[in-house]
C-alpha cells in the first residue's frame, strides 16, 4: 500500500502544478489510499509571527487555521522539529480538539533547506492505528516534499 502511493505522490510531486495544488493533491490520494488517514492536511510555518496557518486540506472542515507555536500537537513540532505520533489524543494534555471523532494524530515535520518549512497533520478515527511503517513512510514523503518547496 504505502509503495503505491509513495510513486503516485513522487509523479504528483513532478508535475508541473502549482506547489498548493501538488499538496492538496497528496492530502487527497493519501486520505483515498490509506484508510485510516481520515484527515490530512498542512499547516505552514511563519516564523514571524510564531504561528502555523493551514494549507490545503482533506477532511471535515477545521476551525484551526491558525496555531500558535507550541499550542497543541502541530504546534509542540513547531518547536520541537520532529515527528510526533499520538496513540490515543485524549491522552494528551495539549491536544486541540479538532473533531469529536479524532482518536489518533501525527504530525511530520517538512524541511527544505535544513528549514523547517510546514508539516503534515493526519488525524484518525481510530485509537493506535499508527505504526512504525506508517512513520518511515510519511517521513520519506515528507522529505520529498520538502525537495521541491519553493522558496
Amino acid at each position: 500500500m504505502f509503495k503505491s502511493t509513495e510513486s503516485q505522490a513522487i509523479s504528483i510531486l513532478q508535475s508541473d502544478e502549482s506547489h498548493e495544488h501538488k499538496l492538496l493533491c497528496i492530502a487527497r490520494l493519501l486520505s483515498e489510499q490509506i484508510p485510516h488517514y481520515n484527515w490530512v492536511g498542512f499547516y505552514f510555518m511563519n516564523d514571524q509571527t510564531q504561528i502555523l496557518e493551514l494549507g490545503p486540506y482533506v477532511g471535515i472542515p477545521t476551525d484551526h487555521i491558525r496555531i500558535p507555536y507550541g499550542k497543541g500537537i502541530c504546534g509542540q513540532v513547531a518547536v520541537s522539529g520532529e515527528t510526533f505520533v499520538v496513540q490515543d489524543v485524549h491522552a494528551q494534555e495539549n491536544y486541540i480538539s479538532c473533531s469529536i471523532n479524532v482518536q489518533s494524530e501525527v504530525v511530520v515535520p517538512i524541511y527544505s533547506n535544513e528549514k523547517l518549512v510546514a508539516q503534515l497533520d493526519i488525524d484518525s478515527d481510530y485509537k493506535s492505528p499508527f505504526t512504525d511503517e506508517d512513520q518511515r513512510f510519511l517521513e520519506g514523503l515528507c522529505e520529498e516534499i520538502g525537495q521541491v518547496w519553493p522558496d
